[in-house]
């Protein structure tokens, strides 16, 4: 394709587009578990590492393929990238055995990983410098679109058709999000800094990376000790039907776009600030869950209300740590972006393991307040990096 100039706004809506095709492969297997353990006769453990080892895939992938594909042209790498997530799900597809499968669901891992830290440098690269943070929020729009929309209906169509026709949709949504990619992303892109392993150590020689890597785990995962289980407190605790959890469970996803956007906004010019007030906003409404649990109408409003708030922080986190990378380590933006998607993922499994802790316990009542521990100890976090920041200027 040529060199034509090509609007951010086009770029941030493809990467948009690739974001919500990998956003609905995270969670797919969740709502098609019941057809996978009846197809290849597997325990619910052995069905759940379709779920676990796709976290951890991202996890791990993301900082170590990152370090591997600095030299690459970044376009280049977006839409090879986007051609593994299909090569990943079209084995899922077609797997005759339960291994094959998983392999198919690491290989797709990886390369959502790896998008979600190409995404978020392009995706701040393509726009003025005070616009950063909400064009990042428009990227990981298209993963809360995915959530509310993508995982609902691919797991609609395995129930429909059968569970290879969810992972069909998922390579169906694939080759839109590379069609997307080789039309809508420019092909002059900035080169990355060449990294290697030692970047690491570069990285984790700068205190501020690190304490923006916890407060990022630590933030982000604060929602999930309560979302993990919050159909369960929502019939149980709130007396609401199935039928009616289906719409709020949407709605609550459309609070949850609406909060990102606004926290993109927010964080576009003091994005510290800013996170400080997200975490005390968030902190606020899971105690309003807490104190509506046995309600059914303040309940669903605490809930709306803290679906407002759970992704609102994810911009500002990962603008922060871009704009620390920038200044300590020039070199290493793309690996530092990395690691803060890493941090995404062991918020999720710390606060849903928190979460299935007191699930397990009958001590479900006691979930938000698991939520409201991480976000003070984030706060804090937050204040000293705030004073380490004043000091050294």
């Amino acid at each position: 394709m040529k060199n034509t100039k090509i609007s951010a706004t086009w770029t941030l809506m493809a990467l948009a587009i690739s974001a919500f095709a990998i956003g609905s492969a995270e969670f797919i297997s969740v709502g098609i578990m019941p057809l996978i353990i009846k197809s290849f006769n597997v325990s619910i453990a052995q069905a759940g590492l379709t779920v676990s080892l796709y976290a951890m895939g991202v996890m791990f992938g993301a900082p170590i393929l990152t370090t591997l594909t600095t030299k690459f042209n970044r376009k280049n790498l977006l839409l090879a990238i986007m051609i593994s997530f299909i090569i990943g799900n079209t084995i899922a597809a077609i797997a005759p055995t339960f291994i094959i499968l998983l392999a198919g669901r690491i290989i797709s891992a990886l390369a959502h990983g790896l998008f979600m830290t190409i995404a978020s440098v392009l995706a701040a690269d393509v726009v003025a410098p005070n616009k950063r943070a909400s064009a990042i929020a428009i990227m990981f729009t298209g993963l809360t679109v995915a959530t509310v929309t993508g995982v609902p209906l691919g797991t609609y169509i395995g129930q429909i058709l059968n569970w290879r026709s969810s992972f069909i949709f998922l390579v169906l949504l694939g080759i839109i999000g590379l069609i997307g990619s080789w039309i809508l992303v420019p092909n002059n892109l900035s080169k990355s800094q060449p990294s290697d392993a030692k970047g690491f150590i570069r990285i984790l020689k700068q205190p501020k990376l690190i304490l923006i890597i916890l407060i990022t785990a630590l933030g982000y995962g604060a929602t999930y000790p309560v979302y993990t289980y919050i159909s369960s407190i929502l019939s149980e605790q709130m007396g609401w039907s199935e039928g009616a959890i289906v719409i709020i469970l949407v709605v609550y996803g459309l609070a949850v776009a609406i909060g990102n956007t606004v926290g993109g906004r927010l964080a576009n010019v003091k994005p510290l600030k800013a996170l400080l007030k997200m975490f005390v906003g968030l902190g606020v409404t899971l105690f309003l869950v807490w104190i509506s649990l046995n309600t059914h109408y303040f309940g669903l409003i605490a809930v709306m209300l803290m679906g407002l708030f759970a992704f609102m922080n994810v911009p500002g986190l990962q603008l922060y740590m871009l704009q620390l990378a920038e200044e300590l380590t020039p070199t290493e933006i793309n690996l530092a972006s990395a690691l803060n998607i890493s941090a995404f993922n062991i918020g999720i499994i710390i606060g849903s393991t928190l979460g299935g802790f007191a699930a397990s316990n009958e001590m479900i009542a006691i979930t938000p307040w698991m939520g409201i521990a991480m976000l003070v100890i984030g706060i804090g976090l937050i204040f000293y990096l705030m004073k380490t920041v004043a000091t050294q200027k």
